[in-house]
């Protein structure tokens, strides 16, 4: 399903504010929560892709690859944070 990009900045807005609830220390704020939700999205769909896992289509399979990979995005951005 083709999302327009209103679609895709909801989908980032949710999966990257999600993302920050699930990964201790918050969020950066609404605009680079979006950045890294939709960066988060091609991350993760990049990676289901990879280790060949379809979990549907959809705005809601959207939201959940977008958070997956926004998860990992964060815990790498908070890896070189620290450093």
């Amino acid at each position: 399903m083709q999302h327009g990009i209103i679609a895709w900045l909801i989908i980032g807005a949710v999966a990257g504010w999600l993302a920050g609830l699930l990964v201790k220390g918050g969020g950066f704020g609404l605009i680079v929560d979006i950045i890294v939700g939709i960066v988060g999205a091609f991350i993760g769909g990049w990676l289901a892709g990879l280790l060949g896992i379809h979990i549907g289509s959809g705005m809601i399979s959207s939201i959940i690859t977008a958070i997956v990979g926004a998860v990992i995005l964060l815990f790498i951005i908070r890896l070189f944070r620290r450093a």
